[in-house]
């Protein structure tokens, strides 16, 4: 018999309508295995097992009062330490932020409580999610379960973590440049960046540039498009906001979608960013399923110049810049961090605004190229799995920020169009270390991506695979 963590969340959603286990029995679970193997992968910056066990109580009454369930009720889940969730402390991977406990939940929290999810605890990220790594002076660091001894990618790093190790069946993520589509890949599970403005990110956060999305990390595509349908909440006020999908996400994706035409490209934008050969071969795996499944793969060339790196680079780094913080706080960060928000300040107002023109004009050139295909497919990141400390060196912020860019040069191209792109888990290398696949689709078009996935899911199996902490 399966255990409860064996279960999909769609399954554990179907197992509490039925009275086979309640919202009180699974969070228990999860709990006692966040007990025994958080300390082992890191995925958890802090636990909240009373709110936890409340939350459960409190489902379980909605069922057996006979209120109209949720698609997810009673699933258990957890959120990403970048954003706020009220009587839980927020540390957003920073010494600079030791006692700051939210007395309100941010819209993406608001919206998991409202589908009758159970909150577990707070992810593990990057310290203002400013990398691509998660290894901070506030928690252990995130490591894949695949192998301990490698980093599980970041920002969201926590969040792959846990769902590849089975703490939780699915997670909240955010990404501004690959933060979970990086952790997703290394970590072996699905990983969605939806369309701007899919997701609020309010109300305390601002966006003015559009590289920052909220979204989802989960084994399946019908998991990843349930929770995007509790996400996927148009929030008054939003200054990207787009309107709830009038086919929800989960019969999006378990639609059969007629052939693709799927253009496909393997050399990133960046110039000398070499791609190594574990991932073309995860492409390869990925246009013969694709093709298969009788979807039309074709080659393009990369539809970004070169000149889109350093523009990102600006973008970012205004973006780290822009968080409050007073000197002595500035003085407890991460060198990294610390760097990244000097760079920001240095870029004046006029400079900001030709650098977003710029970039603009570089997606639209890029969009309107791919135009004609449904989807792109690319490796998601240039490297395999990378050892703990790999990219750190507090010397030299700048050199670590070019050996992130090589290792993580596909996924920010998205961020910059603002489209939806997942990776997906397509294979695993000789020493066992998970490889993913990108898949991007036009804006506002989830569901294409989503209902190829769960194609890509059944005929390769990943779900079947576990990791050695499972």
């Amino acid at each position: 018999m399966p255990e409860l963590h064996d279960l999909t969340a769609t399954e554990q959603a179907t197992a509490i309508r039925r009275r086979e286990v309640s919202p009180r029995e699974l969070t228990a679970h999860y709990l006692d295995r966040i007990d025994k193997i958080n300390p082992l992968v890191g995925a958890f910056s802090a636990v909240a097992p009373e709110a936890a066990t409340e939350a459960a109580k409190v489902a379980e009454r909605a069922i057996l009062s006979g209120e109209t369930l949720s698609p997810l009720h009673g699933v258990c889940t957890a959120i990403k330490d970048l954003n706020f969730t009220a009587g839980i402390p927020a540390r957003f991977g920073s010494a600079a932020i030791p006692h700051f406990i939210p007395e309100h939940d941010d819209n993406v929290t608001s919206l998991v409580r409202a589908a009758g999810m159970v909150i577990l605890g707070k992810t593990s990220t990057a310290e203002f999610g400013a990398a691509c790594y998660t290894e901070t002076a506030v928690a252990p660091p995130a490591r894949t379960p695949w192998d301990t001894n490698k980093s599980a990618g970041g920002s969201s790093g926590g969040a792959g973590a846990a769902v590849a190790a089975g703490l939780v069946s699915l997670a909240q993520g955010s990404d501004s440049a690959g933060s979970i589509r990086i952790p997703a890949s290394v970590c072996g599970v699905v990983g969605l960046k939806p369309s701007r403005g899919r997701v609020s990110s309010g109300p305390f956060s601002g966006e003015i540039i559009g590289l920052y999305a909220n979204g989802v990390l989960a084994r399946t595509a019908l998991d990843t498009a349930a929770m995007l349908d509790a996400l996927a909440v148009p929030m008054t006020g939003d200054p990207f906001s787009l309107p709830a999908p009038e086919i929800s996400f989960v019969d999006q994706a378990a639609k059969a979608e007629r052939p693709l035409r799927i253009a496909r490209f393997s050399q990133p934008a960046k110039e000398g960013a070499p791609v190594a050969p574990e991932c073309l071969d995860a492409l390869e795996i990925a246009s013969a399923a694709l093709e298969s499944l009788g979807h039309h793969v074709e080659e393009v060339e990369c539809p970004f110049p070169p000149e889109i790196e350093p523009i990102f680079r600006t973008l970012f780094a205004v973006t780290v810049a822009t968080v409050p913080l007073d000197s002595a706080q500035e003085q407890l960060l991460q060198p990294l961090t610390k760097w990244l928000r000097a760079q920001g300040e240095l870029v004046s107002a006029t400079q900001l605004t030709r650098t977003i023109s710029a970039a603009q004009q570089m997606a639209r050139r890029a969009v309107g190229s791919t135009a004609g295909y449904d989807v792109i497919l690319s490796p998601t990141l240039a490297q395999p799995p990378a050892p703990l400390g790999f990219f750190r060196d507090d010397e030299n912020p700048e050199a670590e920020l070019d050996r992130q860019a090589a290792f993580n040069p596909f996924a920010p191209l998205y961020n910059l169009t603002g489209q939806p792109a997942a990776t997906v888990p397509v294979h695993w290398s000789t020493d066992g270390l998970p490889i993913g696949v990108m898949l991007a689709g036009r804006a506002r078009q989830e569901g294409i991506v989503l209902g190829l996935i769960h194609q890509l899911e059944q005929h390769l199996k990943w779900t079947e695979l576990r990791p050695p902490t499972w």
